[in-house]
This record gives structure tokens, C-alpha cells and sequence, in this order.
């Protein structure tokens, strides 16, 4: 008889599993991860049609916006943009006509910093760094180093995320602003990719299983701590996207859930980043919304990322970002449990289900 001991924190998979909005989603993923370690935390899912189905590992859905964050990350590295980099768009923020995607200035020009472009998640402004500049191959080799179409190398099976670009301008606008249903990821890898952010670029390799005892209590396998980090974007980089995914949370699109922030005596002690994602499928029946991002401690050294994923049905129910707060706020409320927390706390945890 093996007896598997997990890295899930049992207080936070349950506070989670237990607030997921049943009635109005098709669809809950939600992954909370420590940045340095890839221990995962959490790991809550709901599945409307299949009971057994944990969305956090299913990678079929639409990555829509979150692909930004690899867009700009190629941007610095690529191209030597900067999070105050002045870029253009004329039109709506949030469309992405072709007419867009030219580099003519005119007094119906917008000029804003790169930082606030994706705080705000202006598609044209992306749209034309795809289009214009990065173009398929570095799109193609950007995707690649944050681990599209590439195992997770994770304890459980979960299919990797899918990245494919036609050969069209267009194509490379719409794949590099997240306006297609084509880019898919899971909520997992969402983590992540966040997690780069705050590991100078590297992209933590996730783990849920600390290690296996045999009836006497004698190890067979212990959760690997050197498998080497996936350089996804240079250090600069991962400061820049800091800096964007920072304004995303004081005055971008995640602005009205955090508003309060500043005031709440958890999340006051905290630096928070994130970015948004929303898109229907290709049928309209269900709206996908993301967040993806990050907190750290401004005294401490404790960093956690956070993945949220919401198949909104015909009412907008709860929001990935509501479940974000939610996690960041239930594990710093209490700072003094949480280091505290041992492994033998964790001995015999199941692997989560929904």
C-alpha cells in the first residue's frame, strides 16, 4: 500500500472548491502556485458535464487575452520595447479591424505607454506588434519558449497548449492579441506563465505530489527540486511585464475588483499584477474569462501566482477575478498558519477532483 502526500494546502483547496458559482458556469478552473517552487496550493475545478473533469488540467480553452503576456515579453526581448515604450492605435480599444493595423499617425491617433496598452488590453496595439513587427516566426518561437504546443511536465496528465498561425498579417494580429479562438491553454499553465514574471523569467515546473511512502514510511519518490527552470523572456523582460501586469490591477481592465485594495489589511501588504482574457467560443453559448497574475509580500518573502479560468453560460456569474481575490486574501490572511503549515499536514491528501 503507497500512501501519496501532496503539496495542496487542504484549508485553501476546500475555501475554494466550496465558493465555485455552480449555477451560472459551464466551466471553473482555478490553480494557485508558489512562484519559486511550483508547489501547487490549489487546484479547484468544476466541470458542468463531466463530473470527473478537472478544467485546471484541460487545455482546449481560449487563451484570448492572456496571450498578450507573451506578446509583450517578445516585444522587450525582440524588438526593445519597455513597459513606457509610446505606441499608437487609431479606433476602439477593443476591436481589431484591419484597418487598424497600419503605422499611420494622424490627428485621430491615440499615443499611449506600451504599460497602459496592456493594462487596458488594447487589441489594435497588439494586433500591429504581431502583424507589423514580430511577425509569424518570432510569434512562433515566442509561444514556444512559454511552452505552447509542449508537455508541462506535470504529475498528472494535462495536454499542452496549442499555439498555430496561418500565414496571413492578419493571422499574426489576431493570434498576438488573443482575438481568435484558436490559441488554447489551461488554467494550469496560466500559473505558470505567471510565475516567470517573478522568477527573472524562468517558468517555475509545477508539482502536486511531494512524495510517496511505502506501508512503513519509507520513500519511494520525493517531488523533484532541480529539474531546471524553462527560460521563457529575459530578466528585463519579466521587470517589464511586472511593471504592465502592476497597472493592469491599479488602472486597467482588473481595476474595479481591486479597487479596495489598497485599504484591505491583507491585501495591503501585498504588490499585485495580473491580466485579464475574456472571448466567446465559437458558438456564443459560453463566455470565457480570464486571470492570470501574481502577489507578493512588500515586507517578506513569500510569492504566490494565480490562474483563474470562468465558462460563463447565460448569465455572468462569478468572475475570474472575484476568484482571484478571494485565493489571495484566504491565504495572507494569516501569515503565521501558513509558514506553520507542514508537510505532515498534507499526508494522505486526496489529488483534487471537482
Amino acid at each position: 500500500v503507497l500512501q501519496v502526500e501532496t503539496t495542496l494546502d487542504p484549508d485553501l483547496q476546500r475555501f475554494l472548491l466550496d465558493r465555485i458559482d455552480r449555477d451560472n458556469s459551464r466551466h471553473v478552473g482555478i490553480v494557485v502556485m508558489e512562484a519559486a517552487t511550483g508547489r501547487v496550493l490549489a487546484m479547484a475545478g468544476y466541470d458542468r458535464f463531466d463530473p470527473n473533469g478537472n478544467p485546471c488540467l484541460q487545455s482546449q480553452f481560449p487563451a484570448a487575452s492572456i496571450f498578450k503576456v507573451v506578446t509583450a515579453a517578445a516585444a522587450v526581448d525582440r524588438l526593445g520595447y519597455g513597459a513606457d515604450s509610446p505606441v499608437h492605435f487609431s479606433g476602439p480599444k477593443h476591436t481589431l479591424y484591419k484597418r487598424q493595423l497600419t503605422d499611420r499617425v494622424d490627428r485621430y491617433t491615440t499615443t499611449i505607454p506600451l504599460r497602459e496598452a496592456f493594462a487596458d488590453s488594447v487589441n489594435p496595439v497588439f494586433g500591429k506588434l504581431g502583424g507589423l513587427r514580430l511577425r509569424k516566426p518570432l510569434l512562433e518561437q515566442s509561444a514556444a519558449a512559454f511552452g505552447f504546443n509542449q508537455p508541462l511536465g506535470f504529475d498528472l496528465p494535462c495536454p499542452p497548449s496549442r499555439f498555430q498561425v496561418g500565414d496571413e498579417p492578419y493571422n499574426w494580429a489576431e493570434a498576438a492579441s488573443g482575438f481568435n479562438n484558436d490559441t488554447t491553454i489551461s488554467p494550469l499553465h496560466g500559473a505558470m506563465i505567471a510565475s516567470a514574471v517573478l522568477n527573472g523569467g524562468r517558468m517555475a515546473t509545477p508539482s502536486i505530489i511531494e512524495r510517496v511512502v511505502d506501508e512503513r514510511g519509507t520513500p519511494v519518490y520525493r517531488r523533484q527540486t532541480q529539474t531546471p527552470p524553462r527560460q521563457a523572456m529575459s530578466p528585463r523582460a519579466a521587470a517589464a511585464l511586472g511593471q504592465m501586469m502592476e497597472e493592469t490591477i491599479a488602472s486597467g481592465t482588473a481595476r474595479k475588483t481591486f479597487r479596495r485594495h489598497r485599504k484591505d489589511q491583507v491585501l495591503a501588504r501585498l504588490q499585485i499584477g495580473g491580466k485579464t482574457g475574456s472571448i466567446d467560443n465559437a458558438t456564443h453559448e459560453v463566455r470565457y474569462d480570464w486571470f492570470v497574475g501574481f502577489a507578493r509580500e512588500r515586507a517578506g518573502g513569500r510569492q504566490l501566482v494565480v490562474s483563474v479560468m470562468v465558462g460563463h453560460q447565460k448569465y455572468i456569474g462569478t468572475r475570474a477575478t472575484d476568484y482571484a481575490l478571494m485565493a489571495l486574501s484566504q491565504y495572507f490572511a494569516n501569515p503565521a498558519a501558513r509558514n506553520a503549515l507542514s508537510t505532515a499536514s498534507r499526508t494522505g491528501s486526496a489529488l483534487p477532483s471537482t
